[in-house]
């Protein structure tokens, strides 16, 4: 089962939303005492000690706007504890100064499949988060790779698969919805067109009531037969009526989706440049982009020894056959997770860091050691005469 965590701005409802302070139409009230909570502040508590202590550290106001409390949806296991989400609570402020004051665990909401009419739950947790540095008293400032790290830590801290890294695995789920909406729209115009073609056509002719007199001619009877008109047509409006309501909300749904997928594609391509900008440009601080390369190599060094460790017959390939495999190995890194390739091409420069990486990809781990314990500058430094 694949997790998922995502930091955005919290909402001026987020605490009667997580803590159930309200009813709402979409959640089963029988399962909400399964939900489970826990907070250290109320957030306009937590707001003005941040407001506090960001004039006490950098002598000015916080920011209009600035965002410093910030809510994550973070997708869960049926049998995911308190204690799991405070572990992964306190990584996230270990490694990147994220500081959770408040948990809520839902297992109340979901959706009724209409196939099966099987209960669907949209097992999920709310973590709301201080998001101020200590240091700066200003807001935190995070890099790509670290939203990328975020994804890291929480499938580690929770025991589950890591999901599609940012925003590319958002805007797939939101282009799905799409496709299920116009699926649902598709259903329910051919229906409302049946409907108008069984209105139009000679289906109504059996709510005609006929007689035969003693004379043995058939007379219709007016009174009955209107009636049974009147009947059929109160009916079929009505549902109608039910359908263009669905059908317009459906419509409306969809122009919301579609409205998000150009927002995450903006922010894809936004992505995509700031990690170039942090590659090519000479420009940016030395010290951000040695960290995005450090974490970029560490991600390459990872998927070259899982792929040692699951096709040992790397170990008889040739060179040429070693290099092929590795620009695979790159290219699909780059697809998954937004690296531009350039990052690649940088680091494939160095002809240590060039030898280090073929020869795990050749030899595998040292030792039977996993792969976090076999760090590049560790490895035995050698240049290697192979163009990438």
């Amino acid at each position: 089962m694949k997790t998922s965590i995502n930091f955005k701005a919290a909402k001026s409802d987020s605490e009667a939303h997580n803590f159930r302070k309200k009813t709402f139409d979409y959640i089963r009230k029988e399962l909400t005492s399964k939900n489970e909570y826990w907070q250290e502040d109320k957030i306009v508590d937590r707001v003005q000690k941040i407001e506090v202590y960001c004039k006490e550290k950098s002598g000015r106001k916080l920011q209009s706007n600035a965002m410093p409390i910030r809510e994550a949806v973070v997708v869960i296991k049926e049998d995911t504890t308190m204690k799991d989400l405070h572990d992964l609570s306190k990584k996230l402020e270990q490694e990147l100064g994220i500081r959770v004051f408040q948990i809520a665990i839902h297992k109340d909401e979901g959706h009724w499949d209409k196939e099966s009419n099987e209960w669907k739950p949209n097992l999920h947790a709310h973590l709301v988060a201080d998001w101020q540095d200590l240091k700066t008293g200003k807001t935190l400032k995070h890099q790509s790779f670290h939203y990328s790290k975020m994804q890291d830590i929480t499938a580690e801290c929770l025991g589950m698969e890591r999901g599609n890294v940012g925003s590319l695995g958002r805007l797939e789920a939101i282009e799905f919805k799409i496709q299920k909406k116009e699926e649902e729209l598709k259903t329910l115009e051919m229906k409302m067109n049946n409907m108008k073609t069984e209105l139009e056509g000679n289906s109504f002719k059996d709510l005609i009531v006929k007689e035969t007199d003693f004379l043995g001619f058939e007379h219709v009877k007016t009174g009955k037969t209107i009636e049974n008109y009147g009947k059929a047509f109160k009916l079929y409006n009505a549902e109608l009526l039910k359908n263009n309501d669905l059908t317009q909300s459906l419509r409306k749904q969809i122009s919301d989706l579609k409205l998000q997928t150009e927002s995450q594609k903006k922010e894809i391509a936004d992505l995509k440049s700031t990690n170039t900008l942090l590659v090519t440009n000479p420009n940016v601080l030395a010290s951000e982009k040695k960290k995005y390369m450090d974490s970029v190599i560490q991600a390459l060094e990872k998927q070259v020894l899982s792929e040692r460790l699951t096709s040992p017959h790397y170990s008889s390939m040739d060179e040429k056959n070693l290099t092929l495999e590795m620009s695979r190995i790159c290219k699909d890194l780059s697809e998954k997770n937004n690296i531009p390739f350039s990052a690649f091409e940088e680091i494939f420069k160095t002809g240590e860091i060039l030898f280090d990486l073929f020869s795990l990809l050749s030899l595998g781990p040292v030792n039977n050691q996993e792969p976090e314990e076999i760090p590049l500058t560790k490895k035995k430094k050698k240049r290697r005469n192979i163009r990438f």
